[in-house]
Formats: structure tokens, sequence, C-alpha cells
């Protein structure tokens, strides 16, 4: 056998080497997207028996009825928001992975309202590169995403331009007034997450679907059980009052319009204490009741808005000649007032208990 030969073999068992470890290569890449794609982090929603939502999807029309609570009640109820947060936490965020150190309130992704998904990237990118990803995915069903950047000093942030960052992680809110998170949305979220984290060349570590779900449930749960709202009517005495000269007294009175028709009493920082709504029915001039309503979750205990808005019910019915009343009609005397002031106290002292604070940020992203 020549030289030749020999050196004929020899290249062409490299290249048949060569071959079978190219397609092994590739074999290994397609059954590994094949399993990325079917594996129990991505759950077939259509072969999943429906779930039942224990908690109605139904907000409280205005009266004076508070949800009783008792102490025991509020820890029960505030357990799944704060318990299982920490469960959620340890479940999306491995001890070697992506440190989260960080104050919730100082971020958009809080840890005790938000199913909070790391996502390890291939290499350091500046903000400019991020951004435009991260802007494909901004809510689900409703629910607002956000995503946080952890920057080579170790310090996390909101994602910005001139910002370089490691990792990422984001959060989706798991309830609001409407809904906890289902399993539609959930596996909509890892859908659009996994295309997000494709174009950053990173790779999401998602959380198992029933477990979420759960948490959304009972967040949404408390949301439900705590979505309090209280009305005081002034009911005119003898005629009804004229729509014109009415608005002019409650804009004196400190009153502002609202882009909805109702008129809101500011409270200082650009929110409002309570609302008034005239009752007036379309293309009537008049109207011979008035409504205040509070919305308890979403104001601040320190801001005393229920003192403030009786107070308020007190002055109008004594400048337009009207009455206090709930919503039969019945006069609301002193005591039965003091009494809902202190449920309402207690309403207060319950969302404390559960890290949700009335009138926080928190709140007012759960109270939405």
């Amino acid at each position: 056998m020549t030289d030749l030969q020999i050196s004929l073999i020899a290249i062409g068992s490299t290249i048949v080497v060569g071959v079978i470890s190219y397609n092994k290569w590739q074999e290994y890449k397609s059954k590994k997207s094949v399993q990325r794609a079917f594996s129990s982090d991505h759950d077939d929603v259509l072969m999943q028996s429906p779930a039942t939502d224990g908690a109605a999807d139904v907000r409280h029309e205005p009266s004076f009825s508070i949800p009783a609570v008792s102490t025991a009640d509020a820890t029960e109820a505030s357990n799944p928001a704060t318990d299982t947060a920490a469960d959620a936490s340890a479940a999306t965020v491995a001890a070697d992975a992506v440190p989260m150190a960080v104050p919730a309130q100082d971020l958009p992704v809080d840890p005790l309202i938000d199913c909070n998904i790391p996502l390890m990237l291939g290499g350091a990118l500046h903000g400019e590169q991020i951004l435009p990803a991260l802007q494909t995915l901004t809510q689900i069903g409703g629910k607002p995403v956000h995503f946080i950047g952890l920057r080579e000093d170790q310090v996390w942030e909101a994602v910005r331009s001139g910002s370089t960052y490691t990792a990422l992680q984001a959060g989706v809110q798991l309830a609001n007034r409407s809904s906890g998170l289902n399993e539609l949305e959930y596996s909509e979220l890892v859908m659009r997450l996994r295309a997000v984290a494709d174009t950053l060349d990173a790779e999401p570590d998602v959380p198992d679907m029933p477990e979420i779900v759960h948490i959304a449930r009972e967040l949404h749960r408390f949301i439900v059980d705590h979505d309090a709202q209280l009305g005081i009517n002034i009911l005119s005495n003898s005629a009804p009052w004229a729509l014109d000269n009415l608005h002019t007294m409650l804009k004196k009175q400190g009153f502002e319009l609202r882009p909805d028709g109702r008129l809101g009493m500011p409270d200082g920082d650009g929110g409002n204490l309570f609302l008034l709504s005239t009752n007036a029915i379309p293309g009537t001039p008049t109207t011979a009741r008035l409504t205040l309503l509070l919305d308890v979750p979403c104001v601040a205990l320190e801001r005393d808005a229920f003192g403030a808005m009786t107070a308020c019910a007190r002055l109008l019915a004594g400048k337009l000649g009207g009455s206090v009343v709930d919503d039969a009609n019945q006069i609301l005397s002193e005591e039965a007032l003091a009494e809902i002031a202190a449920q309402v106290a207690e309403f207060y002292d319950d969302m404390h208990a559960a890290e949700i604070p009335a009138g926080s940020t928190r709140a007012l992203r759960l109270f939405h």
C-alpha cells in the first residue's frame, strides 16, 4: 500500500468521524430543544383538570359593611401572602444563582406579591441591549410584568440605559381586584418570557405552575376579603339641588372634578382621600342625594380618611339642608359613625398584620 493510499484512507476516516460527530451534535441540540419545549416547567394546561377558585370575583358594593376579620382570621388570611412568598422565592431563586438582598419597596419586583423568575445571562449586557426585549413583555392578563437587573457591583435596580447587568429577574403580579394569575396566563407568561430569554441569550428558571397558581389564588382571596368601600350619603330634606350650583359649591369646598365625572377630595400628594358622586341621572339638572365614597385599602391610616369624610358629610348636610344617612336612608347617628370608625381601625390593623398596609405601594398595586 502506497503512502498516497494510506493518506487517502486517513483523510476519509477523519471525514467520516467528523460527519458522525456533527450528526450526533445536531441530534443532541434537537433533543434538548424538544425537552425544553415539553418540560414540566411549561405544563400543557389543556391536559389539566379545570381548577376552581374559592374566591368570588366580585367587589363589595359601597356600604357600611366591612368584612369582619378577627386577629386570628387576619393571620390566616395573611399567611398565603407572606409564608408562600418565601416558598416561591426559594423555588425561583437558587442559592448559588441570583442573590436577592434588596428591599422590596425600592424595586418594581416585590417578592410578596409577584411571581419572581430569575434569568441567567450568558454574559454581561448593557441596559440598551436589554430594554428592547423587555418592552415586549409588560403585562399578562392585565397584571403588570416588571424586570430588575443585577449590576456588576451586585446591586439590583430597575433595568435602565447606562448600566451593565449580569443577571435579570422578572416579576409578574400574582393578583389584582379582578383575578389571580391562572394557568392560561402563566403558560402565556412562560412562553413569552422564553422568547425574551432567547433574544438575550438567557435561561429562565421557571417555577412550577401549580405552586404559583395556588399562591395567586390565595392572594386574590385576601384581596376579595379586604376590598372594603364605605359610603356615606347626604339626602336632601326638601327640594333637589341644582347641579350647576352644587358643583360650584363643592369646588369651593376643595373637591376636584375627575375624568370619570366624579369629584375627588385631594390628599395633597396626587391622590384622593375620598370621592363624591352626585348620583345624577344623565340629562337631569338636579339631584337629591350625594354619596361620599372611601376606598379603604387604598388610603393610608395616618390620613384619617374616614374621619375627614365624616366631617365633610356633616358640613355638606349643614350647608345644603340635608341629612347624613346610610344606603337605606336611615339617619346615621354619632354612635353609629363611631362604631364604623372602630371597624375601620380594626381593618387597618388587619392589613398591616398582613404586611400590606392600606395606602402602601403593595396595596395600591393589588387593589387596582
